[in-house]
């Protein structure tokens, strides 16, 4: 799949900017703090509605202005698609794929995919499970429509179990709605935790060839889903999660109402990453880590081709400045197919010559 052309306005320091780019290497570079980051942050939001560095639609709104656009020319699937995102101030978004409104951001997915690598990414072994979830999440939302939806459904009755919890001492008649809403959040996350696992086990088999490539034959990676402790098989059937989660669920109640917490379900699951059979959290070396979460990304790069028969748009955020010479030409060699938009400080002539370069200074392309 290709993104043929980008339209922003009032996009975070972009007043009105159009780009068209090559269906090839696409570098964009400058200087710090000018705009560089903005426009593949754009390109993914085209995708999944979902920032890497806001949590808030209102975040990626200009100072000043109560909306933003962002237009995406995308040929995908064989077609031509025009993607919009109408975003306003204190009001839901809009989405529209050649013009016609779509019901959710999981039909993003459906048309245009991008995998991301940013600085941030490199830490990505080193941070907390949340980090990894965050991962997870948005890889599956790209894939997945349902999975989308149900995280979606999930964080809100996330956020509504702990308002319960947490006043509920004080108005014990909340406690009436508390089982109601254990029983969504189990059936809801029966469906996370099983898409979770089928990813993971495709993940597994992608992942520790690139990690081999990239050491050389010296390191092996593996990968292990963690969940509730309930659930005997993340890979089985969601109707028998649901009751494995439902028994967690009960014996956690206790737990819950005491500590006003919810403790129970696939918001605390994690992604284990391990080298050479040790943790890569706890044991893995600077180098070790930078090579595993590249490894993760390029597998997911790769996953998303088996799945769609399409390369996903790859946006690779001032990532070789963080890698020494092997990890940037290994890296430069593995990304060979498919479009790539890549961002750097300097005019860096290590990145292949072909495709189309920009420079962006203050909020424009020049």
């Amino acid at each position: 799949m290709i993104l043929k052309g980008l339209e922003l306005d009032f996009f975070r320091n972009y007043v009105h900017q159009e780009l068209t780019f090559s269906p090839g290497v696409n570098v964009i570079w400058g200087e710090n703090a000018q705009g560089k980051t903005n426009l593949l942050e754009a390109a993914a939001y085209l995708s999944s509605c979902r920032s890497h560095r806001a949590r808030y639609d209102r975040e990626l709104l200009q100072f000043g202005v109560d909306h933003a656009f962002l237009k995406g020319e995308v040929f995908s699937r064989k077609r031509d698609f025009t993607l919009e995102a109408r975003l306003h101030r204190g009001e839901r978004r809009q989405l529209f794929s050649n013009g016609v409104k779509l019901k959710s951001a999981g039909e993003l997915g459906e048309i245009f995919n991008t995998i991301l690598f940013c600085p941030e990414d490199l830490s990505l072994i080193r941070d907390g499970a949340a980090e990894r979830r965050r991962f997870l999440d948005d890889a599956i939302c790209q894939l997945r429509p349902k999975y989308a939806l149900a995280l979606g459904e999930y964080k809100r009755l996330y956020e509504q179990k702990t308002r319960i919890l947490r006043d509920w001492e004080e108005k014990p008649s909340l406690l009436d709605a508390l089982d109601d809403f254990n029983l969504r959040m189990a059936q809801v996350g029966a469906l996370l935790i099983y898409y979770r696992a089928h990813f993971i086990k495709r993940l597994s088999a992608l992942a520790p060839p690139i990690q081999s490539d990239f050491s050389g034959g010296r390191e092996s990676l593996g990968l292990r889903y963690e969940t509730v402790s309930t659930v005997t098989d993340p890979e089985g059937e969601p109707k028998t999660i649901l009751k494995e989660l439902l028994e967690h669920q009960q014996s956690h109640r206790r737990a819950e109402l005491d500590s006003r917490l919810c403790l129970s379900g696939p918001h605390k699951d994690d992604l284990t990453v391990e080298v050479d059979g040790r943790s890569a959290r706890q044991f893995a070396s600077q180098g070790q880590t930078r090579t595993a979460a590249l490894s993760l990304k390029l597998a997911c790069r790769e996953l998303f081709r088996e799945e769609t028969e399409e390369w996903p748009v790859l946006l690779l955020d001032d990532v070789l400045s963080e890698l020494d010479a092997k990890r940037q030409s290994f890296v430069l060699e593995r990304i060979d197919g498919g479009q790539v938009l890549i961002t750097c400080c300097e005019d860096d002539r290590n990145v292949p010559q072909s495709g189309k370069r920009f420079q962006v200074k203050d909020g424009r392309v020049l």
